[in-house]
């Protein structure tokens, strides 16, 4: 067959056709008609069966050839229910593809060759087709039936379109034996870095993901166990809520599903991301992190981090959970917070301390009023008199003194970079989602932690309405980011559950976390969650549009060197920066590709005498050239929901997904079909109908009459028909 020569021949007419055709003439002559050919009718019968079996291997070799010309221009269609999605508690499914090896850098080289454009190319028939229709984009009955003929997508169709998915189809048709493509879980560990531009399908690949790590359960000693689901999305794709929320329903998790949504907070549950803890200094290092650590930054931020401590601390010792709104309230005002820690302490240490602090208080002015304590209330000032004359041995107390002493104006300055920070978070409905109040029971809303979500194997989906405000939901996926880490530090440690009975530090489960347009959330908090998260179990599925965006981000070339090196496997959709293309090129070796030559000449004789005038010569040259395994271009020009995946070790496989098909079961409850219906017109979907569905946001009824006329009215004149 032409697959096993050095140089295959597959972008050729089907030559082995013309045997068939005499074959199936050779195979009725011999049992039809045996005297024509000189045989006996018994042997008539053995040559038929002796054409039949040349005839068949010689079908077996054009449908070989044929299939090849069809898949380099259309490839089969591949749609599947997320009902029939395969889920396997050792691999993850990822799509239908190959390993890309050099005999497929040989075959697409090929098909660039101007030698055969005829098969790679639209056909003449195929292109007039598209002319029409674009000609006749509004005509008129009966001549408007002929662009629906040639655009009906059918089998039947000769000049069927195209699916809309751009790219080349010959990226993936230089094999036509496709196998499903998986992933080792014990791999995921490791981390996986989805890249791809806008609306090419990371969102999709997401879902196929998130999917099976809902469903994927095991039993335990006679019961059912799940692994929790955390998914990050700041841009609010309505879709991925819906397949997440369906996917639970149908294992019978909706009962543990959590959504934490900044634009529905009525919908919403909430979460204190500094409420939990296992030293107290997190609280400080979770709030002052996302604060600016470069140049003269860098000190501010130590101040800013000293300072949220000793509120932390002192609330801690008051017996007050720490949350967002406290700390800023204190920060702003730590004199109320000196004054009623006093009170707790004497109360425990020195009874009659307040009737000396209260006879300093009277006798206090401006003139014997300490300079850096102006504008202080006269009640810290007398405290801290009194605490002068005192040795007290209370770091708290300390501290608070300490934070007291400094000039008001000098502390307002460098706390300053610290105020913002606490105003995106608890500006608005903002604080009853990030500060809640647990001692509230008319609140239906339930409050989560990381820990609880992890123990109860629960599914969350954080949607962060960054398209409203970048500002606030990047502050808020970085906390949950810094509460995560720690949390996975405690796990890593102690395991889940630490304080239980029967708790054991070996005890792990596989957190899933993904992160979509992760570089929007990612701070100094992301670097160890894929550096050392995976000790705790945490498997990171992050993803983005190119590297920049990540450098962007962080700031720091190194800093996006460091994150992107953490990640073992990656998955590379179509991409526009050639930088981000070369991440995966560069990490691939080079083959040797074959390349025919066709050279020929004539010598003219030297002997005058003789009766040769000239000799000639033909040959076929073959010569190798070593290239890259693929090139950027390549990735370029992928099609829509297809992918390189640089996987378990470094082996390339080319995939492409399944394109969603619609279930009937998919049916939600009434508050979170509007949370979706919500999201879906205040999200700006350009993906096109085929890769899915999009809607516009409806007029507002509530506007004036005379408002609701200029507009539409025009619209509608424009747009009859004439």
């Amino acid at each position: 067959m032409a697959q096993t020569h050095t140089i295959e021949a597959l972008l050729r007419p089907a030559v082995e056709l013309y045997t068939v055709a005499v074959c199936v003439v050779g195979t009725y002559l011999s049992v039809f008609a045996p005297w024509s050919l000189a045989l006996t009718p018994e042997f008539g019968i053995a040559t038929a069966l002796f054409f039949l079996g040349l005839g068949g291997i010689r079908l077996r070799e054009a449908l070989v050839v044929l299939r090849y010309r069809r898949n380099i221009r259309r490839l089969p269609r591949y749609v599947m229910t997320s009902k029939n999605v395969p889920v396997s508690n050792r691999r993850l499914f990822i799509g239908i593809g190959f390993k890309w090896e050099q005999r497929h850098t040989q075959r697409l080289m090929q098909t660039y060759r101007p030698e055969f454009r005829r098969y790679v190319e639209p056909t003449t028939l195929f292109q007039a087709a598209r002319r029409i229709e674009e000609r006749m984009e509004y005509a008129r009955f009966p001549l408007s039936v002929i662009p629906k003929l040639t655009s009906w997508d059918s089998p039947f169709n000769p000049v069927r379109p195209l699916p809309p998915v751009g790219g080349s189809a010959r990226l993936h048709g230089v094999e036509p034996n496709e196998v499903e493509v998986a992933l080792a879980l014990g791999e995921r560990v490791g981390h996986s870095l989805i890249l791809g531009a806008t609306r090419v399908g990371k969102t999709r690949l997401a879902e196929l993901f998130i999917t099976q790590d809902i469903r994927r359960t095991k039993w335990v000693d006679g019961l059912q166990e799940f692994e929790p689901v955390i998914v990050f999305d700041p841009k609010d794709d309505a879709e991925l809520l819906k397949r997440m929320y369906i996917e639970a329903k149908r294992v019978g998790r909706d009962g543990e599903f959590y959504i934490f949504h900044l634009g529905r907070p009525e919908l919403s549950s909430r979460y204190n991301a500094i409420g939990r803890f296992g030293r107290i200094s997190e609280v400080a290092s979770r709030i002052s992190g996302q604060l600016s650590g470069e140049g003269n930054s860098a000190a501010f931020r130590e101040f800013a981090w000293r300072f949220v401590n000793i509120i932390a601390r002192a609330l801690v010792e008051l017996g007050v959970r720490p949350d967002y709104i406290k700390i800023q309230q204190h920060v702003i005002n730590i004199d109320a917070l000196f004054v009623e820690y006093s009170g707790y302490y004497f109360a425990k240490h020195d009874t009659k301390a307040w009737e000396s602090i209260v006879n300093i208080e009277g006798t206090l002015n401006e003139k014997n009023t300490p300079f850096n304590m102006r504008g202080r209330q006269k009640r810290v000032v007398a405290i801290d008199h009194y605490l002068s004359k005192t040795r007290v041995a209370d770091p708290v107390m300390d501290g608070l003194r300490s934070a007291v002493r400094y000039d008001k104006t000098y502390f307002d300055k460098i706390v300053a970079s610290l105020l913002p920070l606490l105003e995106k978070l608890t500006t608005g409905r903002m604080a009853e989602l990030l500060s809640p109040d647990y001692t509230d029971l008319n609140d239906p809303r339930p409050i989560f932690d990381w820990i609880q979500i992890i123990r109860k194997r629960a599914i969350v989906y954080v949607g962060l309405d960054a398209l409203s405000d970048p500002e606030v939901a990047a502050a808020v996926g970085n906390s949950m980011f810094s509460d995560l880490v720690s949390v996975a530090g405690h796990i890593y440690k102690f395991g889940i559950d630490d304080g239980l009975p029967g708790a054991s530090n070996e005890q792990k489960i596989p957190i899933n976390l993904h992160a979509d347009e992760f570089n929007e959330l990612m701070g100094d908090e992301f670097i160890p969650m894929v550096n050392k998260g995976g000790g705790a179990g945490i498997r990171v599925s992050a993803y983005t549009q190119t590297l920049s965006d990540i450098e962007a981000k962080v700031g720091n070339r190194a800093k996006a060197g460091q994150v992107v090196g953490n990640f073992n496997n990656l998955f590379m959709l179509r991409v526009r920066e050639t930088a981000t293309a070369e991440l995966l090129t560069k990490q691939l070796p080079k083959v040797d590709v074959y390349s025919t030559t066709l050279v020929s000449g004539a010598t003219d004789s030297s002997d005058p005498s003789g009766n040769t005038d000239f000799t000639s010569n033909t040959q076929d040259r073959v010569s190798s050239t070593s290239v890259p395994l693929i090139e950027p271009a390549h990735i370029v020009s992928l099609p829509k929901g297809q992918a390189f995946a640089l996987i378990e070790g470094g082996n390339l496989w080319k995939v492409r997904m399944p394109l969603p098909a619609p279930d009937s079961d998919e049916l939600m409850p009434k508050d979170l079909q509007t949370l979706v219906e919500a999201m879906r017109n205040s999200y700006v979907d350009s993906g096109g109908e085929w890769w899915t569905s999009s809607s516009t946001r409806p007029l507002d009824e509530s506007l004036p009459n005379e408002l609701l006329e200029d507009f539409v009215e025009p619209y509608v004149a424009r747009n009859a028909e004439p």
